[in-house]
């Protein structure tokens, strides 16, 4: 009975793991990415009561990165072109695991020295707002908002823009936008900004765009952090098909800290927004998607814009936004 007692023991303590080996959850699998290449990969053990001891990453034959961890978290500096990454981890028995994937690193823009450069955009006067034109179609609900400059807490430089609304029914939102006059010759820009919120759960969605007005077609570089969606990804704008996800992870979404971001978009030859990049807090990921423009009539416009979505519980919140920065070229 002893005996039996104790086998029953030890298999009731040597439990397998649901998802034992190494999973890759840094880059995408389908994205391309820009060096150095961030790689976040965990390690379950296959026997929960074992450990893993260490994990390493080997790029193309040769390791890059070794820890006492379980968890691969690390920047690899990359060439352009295709590499074959694999995350190898042991355990405390000496059970190896290990997960590949190819990595494409896509090169950064080269900016020309003949660039237009705005900077600290949300200092400027003369911002313009609206409500009901931020909702779908062009019809929402008109509800309050408000935009208050020279904020000088939260703010990264003392000089910050907080913008703010108050849904009046679920799922109401403001869009706020600066025109900084037309610039036709313009098919590359870089929108750069760094935004602040208290509450990650009362954004149904915030956005950052750029838009181009020229020969009859509106540009809409239209971008958005889906809080809300079953998965939370950035997504882009087609006036045709309309949001679509680019499968990027939005992950800034925690509270009472900054987040930079920077989307690189460009107005291509045959008439498409070409949404290159996003860089999140430093990690920078190809979205290489081409979208349509919207018809309009004469209009010539450039301008940067913010957008805040509430929630179906129409919950107030705001979003402070410092160095707003639009390069054009």
């Amino acid at each position: 009975m002893r005996a039996l007692l104790k086998t029953i023991c030890c298999v009731f303590v040597l439990v397998a793991a649901a998802h034992a080996g190494v999973t890759i959850v840094a880059p995408a699998v389908g994205i391309s990415a820009s060096s150095p290449v961030h790689i976040v990969a965990p390690a379950t053990p296959a026997i929960t009561t074992n450990k893993i001891t260490s994990v390493s990453v080997i790029v193309d034959g040769f390791t890059k990165y070794t820890a006492a961890l379980k968890t691969a978290d690390t920047t690899v500096a990359m060439t352009n072109g295709n590499h074959n990454v694999m995350v190898r981890a042991v355990d405390s028995v000496g059970t190896v695991y290990t997960a590949s994937m190819v990595v494409n690193v896509a090169p950064l823009p080269v900016i020309p020295a003949t660039a237009r450069v705005f900077t600290k955009i949300e200092e400027m006067t003369s911002w313009v707002s609206c409500d009901v034109c931020s909702g779908a179609g062009g019809n929402g609900a008109t509800t309050p908002h408000w935009i208050a400059q020279n904020q000088t807490t939260p703010s990264q430089d003392g000089n910050s823009a907080q913008f703010h609304v108050d849904p009046a029914v679920s799922y109401a939102s403001a869009l706020w936008w600066r025109q900084l006059g037309p610039i036709d010759t313009a098919t590359h820009f870089v929108y750069e900004a760094n935004f602040y919120i208290t509450d990650s759960t009362a954004p149904q969605a915030l956005e950052f765009d750029v838009n181009q007005s020229l020969g009859g077609y509106r540009y809409v570089f239209g971008t958005e952090c889906d809080f809300k969606g079953t998965a939370h990804y950035w997504r882009v704008w087609d006036y045709t098909l309309r949001w679509q996800s680019t499968g990027i992870p939005c992950t800034p979404t925690s509270a009472n800290g900054w987040h930079s971001l920077k989307w690189e978009f460009e107005r291509t030859l045959t008439g498409k927004t070409r949404f290159v990049a996003v860089t999140v807090d430093g990690v920078r990921t190809t979205v290489n998607r081409y979208y349509t423009p919207r018809p309009v009539g004469t209009t010539r416009e450039l301008n940067v814009a913010v957008q805040l979505d509430g929630n179906k519980l129409m919950t107030s919140y705001s979003a402070w936004v410092d160095q707003i920065k639009l390069t054009a070229w």
